[in-house]
């Protein structure tokens, strides 16, 4: 295995339920020229035993346990037991495509000037329920104008050259769970990224993913590494690159104001509600609006409350808590009177559409 092209790297930490499902896509993938490096931070439920089962029949599958530690120190620690050409990424509650390998190693070796390609990813709940198809950009060109504001490649899809991984110096812990992000826009500023249009992975959404407490940190890594990457961009030296934490204190230092952190953890929470909401996971996707709203959000346009509220009465209806849904809407409401537009305009639409303009001529 000293030779091998590919190690695939998958980190785990109490993640049972899908984990099977998700090593078996990488052990019967169509190209086979790989190792399957899995390292274990902390688990305590039945994940290492999963691993072991799987790692006594293949002996591609190279289980590492070690101390509880953090995302991006896991991942690090998966590179370093990695021997291949390409580092290929994987998480364990998704699941990949009996191609995904083949298609991305094709390109990669085509292709030198890329440190990164991803590709397309079938959303999924739960229950293995498709849910929508989702591209990111193809090109380079587009890829890099997009990564300013946001991160344009799924990171179970990545197919990471070893040497662009090492020349930035691999995950920076800090930033987790943004640690992805972050990448990319290092890369970025070496070699070319690239997304491959076909569907490479099923990507699950699912209720366990990540706390809103995580979903915090993720808006704080998001924000510091548009922050730090703008430094280097201007030739500065990067003030976060020995950081051990991010904290808003630390945006703030950086010369973010708070209506934009609170802004940007509001949409991202809104975005979520969408998300679990399609997957079928409504009472995760409530969990997460009423938690957001008890938080600090006195920076967030009004707005953007406002939306939040009427999600969340949206989210109490389809549960059949139609007072808890009413309180919801009329503070959405009082604190943004036009919202009251909406059901008169839906209204005004349904009785214009059905009446027959040629009805009185």
């Amino acid at each position: 295995m000293s030779n091998v092209l590919v190690s695939v790297v998958m980190v785990t930490c109490n993640v049972e339920r899908f984990l099977a499902e998700s090593i078996e896509s990488i052990l019967y993938q169509t190209f086979h020229d790989f190792e399957f490096v899995i390292v274990d931070f902390g688990s305590t439920d039945n994940s290492k035993s999963i691993i072991s089962r799987y790692a006594s029949k293949d002996d591609r599958v190279k289980l590492h346990t070690i101390p509880t530690c953090g995302l991006g120190e896991a991942r690090n620690a998966g590179y370093l037991f990695a021997k291949g050409r390409y580092i290929a990424i994987m998480d364990a509650d998704d699941v990949s495509l009996p191609n995904r390998l083949l298609w991305e190693v094709d390109f990669m070796e085509k292709h030198p000037q890329t440190g990164v390609v991803g590709g397309g990813v079938e959303w999924i709940n739960a229950h293995d329920e498709s849910l929508r198809i989702a591209h990111h950009p193809a090109e380079d060109r587009e890829i890099q104008s997009e990564l300013l504001t946001h991160s344009v490649v799924w990171q179970p899809t990545a197919l990471i050259r070893r040497n662009a991984f090492a020349l930035v110096g691999g995950y920076r812990g800090a930033f987790a769970p943004a640690e992805d992000y972050d990448l990319w826009l290092r890369i970025a500023e070496h070699f070319e990224i690239a997304n491959l249009q076909q569907v490479v992975l099923r990507y699950r959404f699912h209720p366990q993913q990540v706390s809103l407490r995580e979903r915090q940190k993720q808006i704080l890594g998001v924000l510091a590494a548009q922050a730090s990457a703008s430094f280097r961009r201007n030739g500065k030296p990067d003030p976060l690159d020995s950081v051990r934490e991010i904290t808003t204190e630390t945006l703030v230092s950086l010369g973010i104001p708070l209506p934009k952190l609170q802004g940007e953890l509001a949409c991202h929470c809104e975005n979520w509600i969408r998300h679990m909401s399609l997957a079928g996971e409504v009472s995760a996707a409530l969990e997460t609006g009423v938690d957001v709203l008890q938080s600090d959000l006195k920076h967030v346009k009004r707005i953007q409350l406002a939306e939040l509220y009427l999600s969340v009465a949206q989210l109490y209806w389809r549960q059949r808590k139609f007072l808890s849904g009413l309180v919801a809407a009329g503070r959405a409401i009082l604190i943004r009177p036009f919202l009251l537009a909406r059901p008169l305009k839906r209204l005004v639409r349904r009785v214009w559409i059905g009446i027959d303009p040629l009805q009185d001529s």
